[in-house]
């Protein structure tokens, strides 16, 4: 494969590295002049777990404005990072973005528990995670768009309007899109590279961000089906169209295996060891999907 250049990849960074800090500041800057219509951001009951992990928020002003910036689905993904999978809605939100928001608010955010508090610091490790995961997507965009565009200044364009895109607050705030956006872009352009491991690798941590992640196994199933055409009908090799084949189908279990086992793992927990009077309807169903029922049940659609 020929070697691409990517010129302006330190423009695109920057770029996305203005737009976010950008919007951060039209935030704070809308939060300070309006009052909030969800006022969700001061639930904070104790962890069902372990009621005595909640830990005392310090009388930090900081702490409180970065408190009150969770809301909407953040609750969700700062919950269950603090105290894992509770309640059946939780399960609509995909670990990925809660594990790294955790784990970075135990380890380089740590010191910091003490100055803010505990849920403060999940907060700011959430935004850090999504806004630092924007970069790199905006940077593997750019890449992605060169080599299929075959012309920087075009990628240029393209990349500058992504950083800029109208939907740029699901990618500042505390979100799956971003973590998404990076695995799903970051996979298509080692796709592209004829990395194919790491770019299976990339699209099924997609999976373990946003449900969609399984949608990718669709590249891999259009790339198998015009190498197999060509082995069988072209080059008419049996044996190689059936290897390409088995190898396709591989590699698209292995995209779909995080979303799957994400759902036997809430099975798990809802479902089993109940008697059938406590079970709920969706444990009960031929093929037990939690994610579907939950859609369906408390945000009135089916599958996103």
């Amino acid at each position: 494969m020929e070697t691409l250049n990517f010129p302006h990849e330190t423009q695109v960074f920057k770029s996305a590295a203005v737009s976010r800090l950008l919007l951060l500041a039209l935030i704070v800057l809308w939060r300070a002049l309006l009052s909030p219509y969800d006022t969700s951001a001061p639930l904070n009951p104790n962890c069902l777990v372990d009621p005595h992990q909640q830990q005392h928020s310090p009388n930090s002003s900081i702490g409180s404005r970065i408190e009150s910036s969770i809301v909407w689905d953040s609750v969700y993904f700062v919950r269950i990072a603090q105290c894992g999978y509770e309640y059946e809605q939780s399960y609509a939100f995909l670990p990925l973005l809660p594990a790294f928001t955790h784990l970075l608010s135990r380890s380089v955010l740590a010191p910091l528990i003490g100055v803010i508090g505990y849920r403060a610091v999940l907060g700011l490790a959430g935004y850090i995670v999504s806004n630092v995961a924007f970069l790199f997507a905006a940077v593997y965009f750019y890449r992605l768009s060169v080599m299929i565009l075959k012309d920087p200044d075009a990628a240029l364009c393209a990349s500058l309007l992504f950083c800029f895109n109208p939907a740029s607050i699901f990618y500042t705030s505390i979100y799956s899109e971003s973590l998404y956006a990076l695995f799903s872009v970051g996979g298509l352009y080692y796709l592209m590279s004829g990395a194919l491991n790491i770019s299976v690798l990339w699209l099924a941590i997609s999976g373990c961000a946003r449900s969609n992640g399984v949608l990718n196994a669709g590249y891999f199933c259009f790339q198998t089906m015009h190498q197999a055409y060509d082995a069988l009908f072209l080059k008419k090799r049996h044996f190689l169209a059936m290897w390409i084949l088995v190898c396709g189908a591989l590699r698209c279990i292995c995209i779909f295996a995080p979303f799957i086992s994400f759902q036997v793992y809430g099975y798990f927990n809802m479902c089993l060891g109940r008697s059938p009077d406590e079970m709920r309807p969706w444990c009960k169903a031929k093929v037990p999907l939690l994610y579907n029922f939950i859609q369906s049940h408390y945000w009135f659609s089916s599958f996103q």
